[in-house]
């Protein structure tokens, strides 16, 4: 699917397949929704397949028939929302497999309806969407646009849910084999770009579409006052807002904070996910005044304290790789906030 049939003047019909959508908010619900509403705006015929919302709890946040679709109109966008195994243990190998897999098994009851769009857009933190987005291109013909926000097998493998090379090689063949039946592949800055260069074919055309900040942050960025010119605070204020994934290994950070036991500062957390529990169980644990946690904050107190904090941190294991930027430096550099980043090279 050409880039220039997202400016023409004709509006066209688009499908969007994305395991996160709003209301949550974090990971790429946001950008995700984001874009699906400027384009319905502008006059396009916008539809979601998605799922219900789950994400960073890694529960249901919506009483709803998990075994039917759902159907809802927002922001001139027909969403479907379909259901999917959400496990306890969003940590273990057979559990995530278990995850992924039930995700295009779910939308797979929506190749019966006999709809047929311009194009098909995927998002890709995550390799079950593109695996029914593939099934469908190959029953229906449609144009396929790939946006690969992560890999998902480098990803599993730096993250450690998967400690097993041989089962590394396999998604990693699987992975490069369904984004090749993408016409259109996209991602999220040049390091990515760099990545995906030797994977594609002759037939794969390559573009870094960098994320952005969304309308909603954007609003409450332009409401706070300049920080040129504020001193400090003493102690220092540094903030962490987002996911708590086994990836991000904010734990550890945690830990390694703790050890400066001669350093008076104020550390504040943010956030949920699979990991969130281990972080509250070891602050409880050690009881650091200087660290405390809270949960996902509406986005006006979000821009808020990134805004207030001298530091925003932003941690990775080693070789999770560049898959955070831009995206989690996008509202820190709005606001004008420092960032202490933990990460390789990238």
């Amino acid at each position: 699917m050409p880039l220039e049939m997202m400016t023409t003047a004709r509006p066209i019909r688009l499908l969007v397949i994305t395991m996160l959508y709003e209301p949550d908010c974090v990971g790429i619900a946001a950008i995700a929704s984001d874009m699906c509403n400027a384009l319905a705006a502008r006059g396009h015929h916008l539809t979601v397949y998605t799922t219900y919302p789950y994400y960073p709890e890694w529960r249901t946040k919506r009483n709803a028939n998990v075994w039917k679709i759902e159907r809802e109109v927002a922001n001139n966008v027909q969403i479907h929302r379909h259901g999917l195994f959400i496990p306890h243990r969003p940590t273990r190998l057979l559990a995530r497999i278990l995850h992924e897999l039930s995700f295009p098994l779910s939308l797979m009851r929506s190749l019966f309806r006999r709809e047929q769009f311009d194009g098909v857009m995927v998002f890709c933190p995550l390799l079950g969407s593109v695996v029914f987005a593939v099934t469908r291109k190959l029953l229906r013909r449609e144009p396929l646009w790939v946006n690969i926000q992560d890999l998902p097998a480098e990803a599993g493998l730096a993250s450690g849910i998967n400690k097993f090379r041989s089962l590394h090689r396999l998604i990693a063949f699987a992975q490069r084999s369904l984004f090749r039946r993408g016409e259109v592949w996209s991602s999220i800055s040049p390091e990515m770009v760099d990545q995906l260069q030797p994977l594609r074919g002759k037939n794969n055309s390559l573009h870094l579409l960098p994320n952005w900040l969304v309308g909603p942050l954007q609003r409450h960025v332009r409401q706070m006052p300049s920080k040129v010119g504020r001193p400090p605070h003493r102690p220092p204020r540094l903030v962490y807002c987002g996911t708590i994934g086994n990836k991000q290994g904010l734990l550890t950070f945690c830990q390694k904070m703790k050890d400066f036991s001669q350093f008076d500062f104020r550390f504040e957390i943010f956030g949920d996910g699979s990991e969130a529990p281990d972080v509250r169980r070891w602050l409880e644990q050690e009881g650091d005044d200087r660290i405390r946690m809270g949960g996902l904050l509406p986005d006006d107190q979000f821009i808020r304290k990134i805004h207030d904090a001298d530091w925003f941190v932003i941690c990775e294991k080693q070789g999770a790789g560049s898959s955070f930027l831009p995206s989690k430096l996008i509202p820190c550099v709005s606001v004008g906030t420092p960032v202490l980043a933990i990460s390789d090279r990238t």
